[in-house]
C-alpha cells in the first residue's frame, strides 16, 4: 500500500524522504526520485509532515515512539499521518504520546486496497483537529477521496474497523454460498453472473472471486494474518463498547481457522480453501 501511496505522492510534485525495513521496497521509489532515509527518526529530521503505513499496531507505536524521541533534538516533524489499522485505542494512544513532544496526530486509515491505492481512489477516513484538516488535504488529496469523520482521535480507526468488518463478511458468507453452488452442480461463473445482477452483489463476487479465486491465483493482495488482525480489532472493540457481534465472531473464527492452515502470510482469497476442504469441492473457472 505504501509504495503506490508514495507514487501518487511524488507524481503530486510532492518531496519525499522515505523508509522502510527493505531496502528493496525503497529502490523503485528513489529511482523516482525520493530520499532514502535509514530511519524513521531520520525521515521525521527531514520533514514536517510524516505519513505511515504499516501493517500492525505494535510496528506503529514503535515507529511513533522513535520519531517522538528525536523531537526535542533538532526533529522537523509536526504533523504525524497515520494510514495504517491499528484500531482506536492505539491511535488514541499514540496521539497522546505524540502531543507530549508537540507533534499532531492525524489518524486517517484507507480502504480501497493496493488497486485503490494505484488509481489515488482510497477511501481516507479522517480524523484530526478541525483547523488541520485544510492543511493535510493537499498531501491526502493524491491518495484518494477524504472522509472526515470528527476531532477524536480514534475515530477514523474506528470507521476502518466497520469498513472492514463489512468487507471480511462478504467475502467469508461468497465463499461459504459458492462451495455451497458447486457441490450442488452450479457453474461458478454463472453464479457470480447472477448474484452481481441481483441483490447478493458485493465486493466479493464483484472483484475477489473474478480475479483471484475462480483463476486460483490468490493474489489479491492483502494476507489472511492481516484481516484476521483487524476482524479482531473489530470485535474487540464491539466488546468495550458493549455492542454484541455475533456474525463477527463467527467470521473471526473462520479467518482465524485460515490463518492457521493456509499460514498468516497467504492471501486473505485462501479463506474460501477453508471452506472448500470440508465440502470436498473447488470453486473455479
Amino acid at each position: 500500500m505504501g509504495d503506490p501511496m508514495a507514487r501518487n505522492l511524488l507524481a503530486a510534485g510532492f518531496e519525499l524522504t522515505i523508509y522502510d525495513t527493505s531496502a528493496a521496497a525503497t529502490e523503485p521509489l528513489k529511482a523516482l526520485g525520493a530520499q532514502v532515509a535509514k530511519s524513521p527518526l531520520e525521515v521525521a529530521s527531514a520533514a514536517e509532515v510524516v505519513i505511515v503505513s504499516l501493517p500492525t499496531p505494535a510496528i506503529v507505536q514503535k515507529v511513533a515512539l522513535e520519531i517522538s524521541s528525536g523531537s526535542s533534538s533538532g526533529s522537523k516533524v509536526k504533523i504525524f499521518i497515520d494510514v495504517s489499522t491499528t484500531g482506536p485505542k492505539v491511535a488514541g494512544e499514540v496521539a497522546a504520546a505524540l502531543a507530549a513532544k508537540g507533534i499532531t496526530a492525524v489518524d486517517a486509515p484507507v480502504s480501497g486496497g493496493v488497486g485503490g491505492a494505484r488509481k489515488g481512489t482510497l477511501a481516507v477516513m479522517l480524523a484530526c483537529p478541525r483547523d488541520l484538516v485544510e492543511r493535510v488535504r493537499p498531501v491526502l488529496e493524491p491518495i484518494g477521496k477524504i472522509f472526515f469523520l470528527g476531532e477524536h482521535p480514534g475515530s477514523g480507526q474506528l470507521m476502518k474497523l466497520a469498513n472492514n468488518m463489512l468487507s471480511a463478511a462478504a467475502l467469508a458468507v461468497t465463499s461459504e454460498v459458492m462451495v455451497m453452488g458447486v457441490k450442488g452442480g452450479l457453474d461458478p461463473k454463472v453464479m457470480l453472473d447472477v448474484i452481481n445482477s441481483g441483490t447478493g452483489r458485493n465486493s466479493a463476487s464483484v472483484d475477489k472471486f473474478p480475479k483471484a479465486i475462480l483463476p486460483r491465483t490468490f493474489d489479491f493482495g492483502f494476507a489472511i494474518g492481516l484481516l484476521l488482525k483487524d476482524v479482531k480489532l473489530c470485535t474487540d472493540e464491539a466488546a468495550g463498547l458493549g455492542v454484541p457481534m455475533i456474525c463477527g465472531n463467527a467470521i473471526r473464527e473462520l479467518l482465524a481457522i485460515t490463518s492457521l492452515r493456509q499460514g498468516s502470510d497467504a492471501d486473505f482469497t485462501t479463506i474460501v480453501k477453508t471452506v472448500e476442504e470440508w465440502a470436498g469441492v473447488e470453486v473455479k473457472g
